[in-house]
């Protein structure tokens, strides 16, 4: 019989430093083990989270066209995420189709935006196809770093030279494992999110997993999106979560100090309970601001639907249609309405302006003509 390796959290020791030419690299220890939980307060943060995640994923099992939100959700994760590692990219920009709407100092950070929402909806749809694992880390990490900031450093690849946190290697705040042993601690990482012979709470689990892998920090660039992304992916792919409807990069960015704080935390003083206490509270404040967001979306689509709708009168039919495109493209022009609608220019036009006179689209521009009219009460649910 396979012994099954025991450890309380209160006992957990990180790792070691190992010498290498002219500097110290941290190495972890293993995680594939079986953890043993004894602190009240984290058991009781534990059962809050789980309580919150339950009901968020209620929402949006009974939500109709849930995925035309899941789209906003998203975005706006890609921004946030894309934020803590630099990029200025906002919600408004986001949620635009086509760069040259863009100012040209922006188009990069925008493209860096794109690729995420791409290695997010990927990862997702690989799924069905693929356990989370090395290949698939690598397959997202691919299109997340494709034609952007990183696309030279080995996009998909593991690393085969030394990383670090800090200005310098010299003066580095945190120098990662050797490249040589990425490959071991990353199958560690992988038995770990799949060892069913033990009893480990998946956020409890999903918890020391993203702390794991931003230790390793095992790809030479995007180590922290794709860390973040892997939280939603683990949560999908062990049906915690129907839909990815739950990312905690928006709580880390506010709480960004702590953030890496508590990461490093582990690190020095082997303090992995309070790690997982702060991502609990990450998850409750989070999956809180998530059925906020998902209650609001209910009411405004009643009042849309029940309100103002019903005044299209003959319009009506072509109307809902607009309103579902707009779920998912709360920006838009008449030049991409007609087109979706398969309406002409003219009718496309007209149904706007009906759309702008009830108060649902607003004009952003102040031109005569390329104006772009935006569902701002949607948009701002997710600022």
């Amino acid at each position: 019989m396979h012994k099954i390796n025991i450890l309380n959290l209160q006992d957990f020791i990180s790792g070691t430093y190992t010498n290498q030419t002219e500097y110290k690299a941290f190495s972890p220890n293993s995680i594939n083990k079986q953890w043993v939980i004894s602190d009240p307060a984290l058991n009781s943060l534990l059962s809050e989270a789980n309580r919150l995640i339950g009901e968020l994923n209620a929402f949006s099992q009974i939500i109709p066209d849930v995925d035309f939100f899941i789209t906003m959700h998203i975005l706006k994760e890609a921004t946030i995420s894309s934020k803590i590692e630099g990029t200025k990219t906002n919600i408004d920009e986001a949620i635009l189709n086509d760069q040259t709407d863009i100012q040209p100092e922006h188009r990069d950070d925008w493209n860096e935006v794109q690729n995420y929402v791409k290695a997010i909806n990927h990862s997702i749809e690989e799924l069905d196809k693929l356990p989370i694992s090395t290949r698939l880390l690598r397959l997202t990490h691919e299109i997340l770093l494709s034609g952007v900031r990183g696309k030279n450093k080995n996009p998909g690849q593991f690393r085969t030279s030394q990383n670090w946190i800090g200005a310098s290697l010299k003066d580095a705040i945190f120098i990662p494992p050797h490249h040589s042993e990425i490959q071991g601690m990353m199958n560690d990482l992988e038995k770990f999110i799949h060892n069913e012979g033990i009893e480990v709470p998946h956020l409890i689990r999903i918890a020391i997993i993203h702390y794991q892998f931003e230790t390793i920090h095992p790809f030479l660039d995007g180590n922290g999106r794709l860390g973040r992304l892997l939280i939603t992916l683990y949560l999908v792919n062990k049906n915690i979560l129907t839909k990815p409807s739950l990312y905690l990069s928006d709580f880390f960015e506010k709480n960004k100090a702590y953030y890496y704080d508590n990461l490093m935390a582990v690190r020095i003083s082997n303090n992995l309970e309070q790690w997982i206490k702060f991502f609990l509270v990450g998850v409750i404040e989070t999956s809180k601001s998530s059925i906020y967001v998902f209650k609001e979306i209910i009411k405004l689509k009643a009042r849309l639907e029940n309100v103002l709708m019903p005044q299209l009168g003959s319009k009506l039919q072509k109307g809902q249609l607009l309103v579902k495109h707009l779920y998912q493209n709360p920006i838009v022009t008449t030049k991409d309405v007609a087109p979706a609608l398969d309406v002409s220019i003219s009718t496309a036009s007209r149904l706007i302006g009906d759309f702008v006179k009830l108060g649902i689209l607003k004009e952003r521009t102040g031109f005569q003509r390329n104006r772009k009219f935006v569902f701002e009460e949607y948009v701002n649910l997710f600022k």
